[in-house]
This record gives C-alpha cells, sequence and structure tokens, in this order.
C-alpha cells in the first residue's frame, strides 16, 4: 500500500475538486462542446524534484473522467525548465475541469520535495540526515511527508501518537527532565524511545543522567551544539532543531549530529510553477 491508496488521501481530492468545481465549471460548459476530444500536456516552468503524479490519475478518476495520463518523470525524479512532465488524452471540458485541483498538489508537493533536496544536497559528505516536523499544511501531512521522502529527507514523527518527544511544556508540566523522563518510560511501549528536547546544555546533562534515548538539541548556536555533541558522544541519538536554514544548516552538521529537523521543509516550500497546455 502506498499512500495514495489511504482512504484519507482519495477523500482529499475529492473534497479539493468540490471546494473548486463547487456546482460546475461555468465557463467550460458555455464554451466547450462536452464530447470535444483534447491532449494536454503538464508542462515545468522551472527546474525542480516532481512529488505527486499519482495525483493527478487520482483527481481524474474522482471526477469519473476517463483521461489517460502518461507519466513521463517519476517521482522523486529532478526535471528541467521547459521538461514535459506528463501527457493526458481525454475529453477536453475534463481536463479543463481537473486541472487546477491536479496542479494545486503537484506544485505543493513538488515544491516541498525540491527544497528538501536542496538540504540533503548541502549534507553530503556529513552523517547527519535531514528530517521534517509536525510543522505541515492542516490535512495535508501523509503527502507533504512523502514528498520530504521523495527530496531524499527523512520522517520526524507523523504524529503526536508515533513517538515520545518531551518538550519544554511537558517539562514545565511534570516538575523537570528527571521526573518526565521516569514518568514516560513507566508507561512507554519497551519499542518506543523517549527524546527530551534541551536548550542549553544544563538541560543536556539532566537527559543524560536522565537516560534518555535521543536529545534534541533546539535553538542552541553551531558553538552550544558542538558541546552538546561532545557530551553526549554515543550516548544518545543527538538531533539539532531550530532557526535551520540552508547557509547554516552545513557548520551544524560539521558538529557530529545524527539529524537536524527543518519545519521549513513543509511549512515554507516555494510552490513550483507548473502549468497544463491544451492543444488547439
Amino acid at each position: 500500500m502506498t499512500v495514495f491508496d489511504l482512504p484519507a488521501v482519495r477523500a482529499l481530492v475529492e473534497a479539493a475538486l468540490a471546494e473548486d468545481v463547487g456546482r460546475g465549471d461555468l465557463t467550460t460548459q458555455l464554451t466547450v462542446p462536452p464530447e470535444l476530444p483534447g491532449r494536454a500536456a503538464i508542462v515545468a516552468k522551472q527546474e525542480g524534484v516532481l512529488a505527486g503524479a499519482p495525483l493527478v490519475d487520482m483527481v481524474f478518476a474522482a471526477l469519473g473522467a476517463p483521461v489517460r495520463v502518461t507519466h513521463h518523470v517519476e517521482d522523486g525524479s529532478t526535471f528541467t525548465l521547459g521538461a514535459t512532465l506528463m501527457s493526458l488524452d481525454g475529453r477536453a471540458a475534463d481536463l479543463l475541469i481537473g486541472e487546477r485541483t491536479a496542479l494545486n498538489f503537484l506544485q505543493q508537493l513538488s515544491g516541498v520535495a525540491t527544497l528538501t533536496r536542496r538540504y540533503v544536497d548541502a549534507l553530503q559528505g556529513t552523517k547527519a540526515r535531514v528530517i521534517d516536523t509536525r510543522k505541515t499544511t492542516p490535512g495535508l501531512r501523509v503527502l507533504e511527508k512523502y514528498a520530504v521522502r521523495k527530496g531524499g529527507g527523512r520522517n520526524h514523527r507523523f504524529g503526536l501518537d508515533d513517538g515520545i518527544l518531551i518538550k519544554d511544556n511537558h517539562i514545565a508540566a511534570a516538575g523537570g527532565i528527571a521526573a518526565a523522563v521516569r514518568a514516560a518510560r513507566r508507561g512507554a511501549p519497551h519499542t518506543a524511545a523517549i527524546e527530551v528536547e534541551c536548550v542549553t546544555l544544563e538541560q543536556v546533562d539532566e537527559a543524560l543522567a536522565s537516560a534518555a534515548d535521543a536529545i534534541l538539541l533546539d535553538n542552541m548556536s553551531v558553538e552550544q551544539i558542538a558541546a552538546a555533541v561532545r557530551r553526549i558522544g554515543l550516548c544518545a541519538v543527538i538531533e539539532a532543531s531550530g532557526g535551520v536554514s540552508l547557509t547554516t544548516i552545513r557548520a551544524i552538521a560539521d558538529t557530529g549530529v545524527d539529524l537536524i529537523s527543518v519545519g521549513a521543509l513543509t511549512h515554507s516550500a516555494p510552490a513550483i510553477d507548473l502549468s497544463m497546455k491544451i492543444e488547439a
């Protein structure tokens, strides 16, 4: 099973179509004969990394439209300016009705994959890996995290039920790092790792003393991260997060961290400019 087989994704496609089409495409109904055959191509207006191609098929299937989609570029592959990503054959009216919804998905997810690839490329030669966060577009998380993977990145937890990450507010509510880790350890499944977010080196020492499995270094300077890495050694998985950009990620990676989480992969990725051109 892929993400595109999930009922939630099918429902999302249907909801997106309903949002755009409403009671019907008034312009197409008035200007295009319903049985007029059409051919179209989705063309790249800038270079990037493709993600979400199967959603184009899903959009037209959800319309009940007999559109044949021929894919020329696979998800995860790079494409250049002017490249034809896929060709579509069917009724011209169907192509016009599904055009915007198909492109919205494709542009958004390809933007995530493209930005992720830039971060991944910036880490070449280091052991660090780029991971995403839960800072995703509501309703699109499973697709945006899919796009991160197609860009070469890795996924952090998918939701609150998918891992134990003790953050500043948990620490405050529980009465400290040691108390929070003890409580988590008592109730956690034996397969679950416990990660603790630390903002100071003193907290890093507390997390180490509590035998945390992973330590997240939040919004620390490169110098602080390097000092924390020396303290932690091989005692825990080390993740750096907060304020990471393409200009700073290499220096963070060179400190020896294992993971670098970047919220921008999903919350700030610019959409890739794509267009659908119907043959006259």
